[in-house]
């Protein structure tokens, strides 16, 4: 199965800590949509007949931002020219700021269904800091209203590692979280990120990061509060009920085909089980419509993937979901972790930071916090 990505590259307002394309002045939005719909169609002459598409993802900027109307015609854009699965995961990234109960209802009754609602803190403060928008009460709310149109697999973001945050608010954020009763919970300590203005803030001397030692005492917390209260950890940041991890998301770490579209968006295609391309548009809007307006394809970039890279990947990847399957590496790639590594697995063995059964080499809790060190060390 493969999966779709549509990158919506606007904002009302730039986040100071967030590296990914975005434009906060919507006057280019419909010559943008007309874009997008034919960049949908010019990859649906190579790809639409490969495969089916189980997932599909809005995500941004603020996909939010549009209004049911616009969400449909870019949905119908997808379904008319690709094979999506009938019982798709379709996921908008949602800002709380940016939807009511009503635009709710209307996106669930075009068929999504999953939210992903970056609330990040509930602590005035530290919401103030990130920029963001919205307030501890409209993100509660949000969700809320999202169960009240219908939706059951919401999953909420939260960021720690703030400057200045304490470990006990950290608590607070997770316990407010879990309070709302999502299905699932991405945890992302804050990445000070170049080209950012929080970037821009530290090299200042305006802002000090948190001391690596909270961050780690923060994820650790995060760890037990989450294993506590029923959330499994499949990822490295990510903690889902059982049945509600993110499709999307493992497609990108299972080496899955991904087609993407809009500025700045990444596709994935694989020639054979061990080789593939990788290519992303432009990261300019103007750019990206230009092009289009040509006819030939916004690509900034490309690059072919081959199989030791994608070898090298499987185990970062793997380890970074917290599992690897000695046996589908071997039949993949050729290489037999539990012999060509078994030094270095014994070493992490008896420092109980992973174990070995079956043929598959799972992580423990400790080596979760060190996964990729222990993927440097393999590799």
């Amino acid at each position: 199965m493969a999966s779709l990505y549509l990158h919506i590259p606007y904002c009302e307002k730039k986040c100071i800590y967030c590296d990914f394309y975005s434009i906060d002045n919507m006057n280019s939005m419909e010559q943008f949509l007309d874009a997008l719909e034919k960049e949908i169609a010019m990859y649906a002459e190579q790809y639409s007949s490969r495969e089916s598409f189980e997932t599909i993802f809005f995500g941004g900027g603020t996909p939010s931002l549009l209004p049911p109307s616009t969400l449909e015609r870019i949905l119908n854009a997808l379904h008319s020219h690709y094979r999506i699965d009938s019982g798709a995961e379709i996921t908008v990234e949602t800002n709380p700021g940016t939807v009511d109960a009503e635009k709710l209802r209307g996106y669930r009754s075009l068929g999504v269904n999953r939210l992903s609602i970056g609330i990040q803190s509930f602590d005035p403060s530290e919401l103030k800091f990130l920029s963001r928008i919205h307030t501890a009460d409209e993100a509660t709310a949000c969700v809320e209203n999202a169960y009240r149109a219908g939706f059951d697999n919401v999953s909420v973001d939260l960021i720690f590692s703030l400057p200045n945050q304490t470990l006990e608010r950290w608590k607070e954020n997770i316990r407010r979280a879990i309070a709302l009763q999502p299905k699932h919970i991405s945890a992302y300590s804050l990445i000070v990120e170049q080209h950012t203005p929080l970037f821009t803030m530290v090299q200042e001397g305006t802002v000090k990061p948190l001391p690596e030692e909270k961050d780690t005492a923060m994820y650790e917390t995060t760890l037990a509060m989450m294993a506590e209260n029923g959330f499994r950890q499949y990822e490295v940041s990510n903690f889902a009920r059982p049945g509600f991890e993110c499709r999307h998301n493992k497609n990108y770490w299972n080496h899955s085909n991904y087609l993407s579209f809009g500025p700045s968006a990444h596709s994935f295609w694989k020639e054979r089980s061990t080789k593939g391309r990788r290519w992303w548009n432009s990261r300019s809007i103007a750019h990206y419509c230009d092009a289009i307006g040509k006819g030939t394809f916004p690509v900034a970039g490309s690059e072919n993937v081959e199989k030791d890279t994608m070898f090298s990947e499987a185990v970062f990847l793997g380890l970074r979901t917290g599992e690897l399957s000695a046996t589908t590496l071997q039949q993949l790639y050729g290489v037999d972790m539990l012999s060509d590594r078994s030094e270095k697995l014994k070493i992490f063995s008896d420092e109980d930071l992973l174990h070995i059964k079956d043929r598959r080499i799972t992580l423990t809790r400790r080596g979760i916090m060190v996964c990729d060190a222990i993927a440097e060390s393999l590799l």
